[in-house]
């Protein structure tokens, strides 16, 4: 029960003034690019529709592009063979071919004809334009022209264009229907959205696929919506959300080449795999999927999606009827109220932290799974809104609740844990002897890590930026080391150093800084992501590693000190992180991290090196990854680079220079294989050799 009368007055106050910042944040869209990720998440695994078969794609691909290369065909093809195609498809309900014909082929103008005429004859093709802001005089035949095209009808539609391409007249004459082949991207330069109608001049002008139900009469236009045989299609801004399929390909595909040789076949009367009657009664999409013909694009599903699924997409959807529909706004807002005014009310009823903490996640996994399962009914809800909601709403009620509570131990707690792991947090409590000034000697492992270039990087930001930039970095990394019981012992301008095994020293404790180091890794390319969306470029860390006695304990004054490592130990894994530099590494441990770890962890020697200010040489490792989550290609990567080290150090400095430069063909920028192939040519050109001639000495710290 809740004690006051102005406890209930307080979590009035807070829930309205999370209700107010949660509405400003919603109606503002500063988060719309996250809800485009949940989005394209949902799209990836929720969609439970199987794609339909009487959709086919024939894309022209690399494989099409070299078979007919190899018979003196280049790229831009002679229309003309595209005509046997269009023969070879003419009992298909629709083709729609996805290439812009705007100019006359350089083959001639018989070659416009041949390939016309195919058109003509077919009956059952469909061909894109290209509308353009840019102010052009309308001639009277393109008015005639967008008179034939235009639809019959009036629409609002907010895609204004004041002239456009069409394709040469030797096709356009013959399509079965025209449509602007135009699609924009959201923010974030995704395609989720297909803009159903445009606007040149006075007349309507459908969109590609959209120009098949209008020529088919299956379209009505009414104030509210364009409805297809009469079901609403569901429309923001003049924009149709697309239902993907999760798989990349979801239609029949078929490579150009195979359709040209089955046409071949067939006019042999020779059996094909795949005959004309197939294609009976299907639409049937021709587009570019060639990485050089530049009509890939990225879909919720791939970023490397071609064009023409996109619009295969959008005819699936319209002609099936799979619409997604939104929830409107009215719908958000009730829920976004309802959030903050229970959660707070929740929260301060009970003072168990860890009770708080199952309530909240338990609300978050509700709302996704809610969320998902809508999703599979064809319905979208947004979850960031209701996300934010809840979050602002148990952070204000959590912290009224510390302000209430006791805010002097919670500070303390969460002081501590930031920076080591609540186990630590709870042996030092019990310990108290362990905060003591002075130390001792014990094993540890101490860990590096450092941005690389950060002296560029804070060149070329506003300084507010590069704070932010450095703060996301090694708070991410913060959270690993954390994670895995490591203590983080200091920041050093953009370097974070941790340590493992003290004050608790567990068997684990290498392990646990190897999984770290790996997981770090992976972390940077989720805030590269985040950097990314921001237009800032991506950065990249090093870390060093290494494992063995060092003085652990609290250094310094009886009044000011840190619980920290000193000695040699932590040298020498300061200069394995600048090592990296030398062979290009992201991770380099020493020999007495391996021989730790090598049961857990993949890793490759990169020989003894002596660091500068050592006499003794090292013998140093690059680390891989866990065994069992590394690729079978990256496995035998390392064992052919290994086998090119033993060569190096046989003496048969031309086999390792083979094996090394077969390994930079794979691989260009591999910086120890570049080291190896280069130091073996150094050597076959006959410099005499010297005592400790293996041993790598680095000349800078």
């Amino acid at each position: 029960m809740l004690s006051h009368r102005r406890d209930i007055k307080g979590i009035f106050i807070l829930a309205g003034v999370s209700f107010l910042i949660s509405l400003f944040i919603f109606f503002s869209e500063v988060l719309r690019v996250f809800e485009y990720k949940v989005y394209d998440i949902f799209s990836r695994h929720l969609n439970p529709l199987r794609a339909s078969e009487r959709i086919c794609i024939i894309q022209v691909d690399q494989q099409s592009l070299d078979a007919l290369s190899k018979q003196g065909i280049t790229w831009p093809w002679p229309r003309q063979i595209y005509a046997p195609i269009i023969e070879y498809l003419s009992e298909a309900e629709a083709v729609f071919v996805d290439i812009l014909f705007t100019e006359e082929s350089s083959y001639g103008r018989d070659d416009d004809k041949i390939f016309g005429e195919s058109i003509k004859k077919a009956g059952n093709v469909y061909l894109p334009l290209f509308l353009s802001r840019e102010c052009k005089i309308i001639t009277g035949d393109d008015e005639t022209f967008l008179k034939r095209i235009a639809i019959k009808q009036e629409f609002s539609t907010p895609f204004i264009y004041h002239s456009f391409i069409p394709p040469v007249d030797a096709l356009k004459k013959y399509a079965q229907g025209l449509g602007n082949v135009t699609i924009m991207p959201d923010e974030d330069g995704v395609y989720r959205r297909m803009p159903l109608v445009f606007r040149l001049n006075n007349h309507l002008i459908p969109g590609f696929v959209m120009s098949y139900f209008v020529e088919k009469r299956f379209i009505q236009f009414k104030k509210d919506a364009i409805y297809v045989n009469d079901i609403p299609i569901p429309a923001r801004d003049g924009k149709m959300l697309l239902q993907y399929h999760p798989e990349k390909n979801p239609f029949s595909v078929f490579s150009f080449v195979d359709i040209l040789n089955a046409y071949i076949r067939e006019t042999k009367k020779e059996q094909s795999s795949t005959p004309k009657t197939f294609f009976k009664g299907k639409t049937v999409f021709i587009g570019l999927t060639a990485a050089g013909l530049f009509d890939l694009k990225p879909t919720p599903i791939s970023s490397t999606s071609p064009g023409t699924i996109i619009h295969a997409t959008a005819f699936e959807n319209m002609m099936d009827k799979h619409f997604i529909k939104s929830a409107r706004v009215i719908y958000i807002v009730l829920l976004i109220a309802l959030i903050s005014a229970i959660i707070p009310y929740i929260v301060l009823r009970h003072h168990s932290l860890g009770m708080n903490l199952f309530i909240f996640f338990i609300s978050l996994v509700t709302i996704f799974s809610f969320s998902s399962l809508l999703f599979r009914l064809s319905f979208y809800i947004q979850v960031i809104p209701l996300t934010v909601s809840l979050i602002l709403s148990f952070i204000i009620a959590s912290l009224y609740s510390y302000a209430i509570e006791g805010r002097e131990r919670l500070f303390i707690k969460r002081t501590f844990s930031q920076y080591m792991d609540r186990k630590i947090v709870d042996y030092l409590l019990k310990n108290p002897s362990a905060i003591k000034p002075g130390g001792q000697s014990q094993e540890v492992t101490v860990f590096f890590a450092d941005i690389a270039g950060f002296t560029t990087i804070s060149e070329r930001y506003a300084p507010e930026d590069t704070a932010l930039m450095l703060h996301q970095v090694l708070n991410g990394l913060t959270e690993i080391v954390i994670k895995y019981s490591g203590v983080v012992d200091k920041y050093i301008g953009d370097c974070i150093m941790a340590f493992w095994g003290a004050p608790v020293k567990t068997k684990e404790d290498e392990n646990h800084a190897c999984h770290a180091a790996i997981e770090c890794l992976a972390r940077l390319k989720d805030i590269n992501g985040t950097f990314s969306t921001k237009g800032m470029g991506e950065i990249a860390i090093r870390i060093g590693m290494h494992t063995g006695n060092a003085i652990v304990g609290n250094i310094g004054s009886d009044r000011l000190f840190n619980y920290t490592v000193i000695g040699d130990t932590v040298n020498l894994a300061s200069r394995l992180e600048s090592v990296n530099k030398f062979f290009k590494t992201r991770i380099i441990v020493s020999e007495e991290t391996i021989k730790k770890t090598e049961d857990n962890f993949l890793s490759r020697e990169l020989g003894l090196i002596e660091v500068k200010g050592k006499t003794i040489p090292v013998r140093i490792f690059e680390l891989i990854g866990e065994k069992g989550k590394v690729s079978s290609e990256k496995d035998a990567f390392i064992k052919l680079y290994n086998q090119g080290l033993s060569f190096y150090r046989e003496v048969k400095w031309k086999e390792a220079k083979d094996i090394f430069e077969s390994l930079l063909k794979d691989s260009p920028d591999d910086g120890p294989s570049e080291f190896y192939k280069a130091k073996c040519e150094e050597l076959l050109s006959g410099i005499p050799l010297t005592e400790g001639w293996s041993i790598v000495k680095m000349k800078e710290k």
